[in-house]
């Protein structure tokens, strides 16, 4: 086997369509695009959703509900029991980072109960669940509130 003795499968590489190039290529005259109408222009093209002029089905389903994307709060969560796994004494955001339990764009942090937790050890973050503080405090370590949210700060 050498590399230029190297060919695709049969079928992997096609010949493009060589479109306007007589009428005997198949694709002369019109190349392809029918007669008239607005798909026959060039730039022709209708909207995504428009169903020629009926009533699109966006327009027909009912909407309904309410979305907060704009002020939600997303956090990234980690579980108390792979805290356990890292064998460090203090746990910031940035050791989370580097261990790959959350990633460098996530903007908040949230720590879960989930799991078991035998070290005595010190968690940094921006919110904690009530099983996660009891089982760090249970276990003798602390659960350090670092940048709390702006609707419990109001509480």
């Amino acid at each position: 086997m050498k590399l230029h003795a190297l060919t695709h499968p049969q079928g992997a590489k096609h010949a493009s369509k060589r479109r306007g190039c007589g009428v005997g290529s198949g694709h002369g005259k019109t190349s392809g695009r029918g007669h008239k109408g607005a798909k026959a222009r060039s730039g022709g093209h209708v909207r995504p959703g428009f169903e020629g002029g009926q009533m699109p089905l966006y327009r027909k389903l009912p909407h309904r509900g309410f979305n907060n994307f704009k002020f939600r709060v997303e956090y990234a969560t980690v579980n108390v029991g792979a805290l356990e796994e890292l064998g460090l004494e203090e746990i910031t955001r940035d050791d989370l980072v580097v261990a790959g339990l959350v990633r460098a764009s996530d903007p908040l942090v949230k720590i879960l109960g989930n799991g078991e937790l035998t070290k005595k050890i010190v968690v940094k973050a921006d919110k904690f669940s009530e099983s996660a503080i009891k089982k760090i405090e249970a276990a003798g370590g602390k659960a350090v509130v670092v940048a709390p949210v702006a609707e419990e700060a109001s509480k």
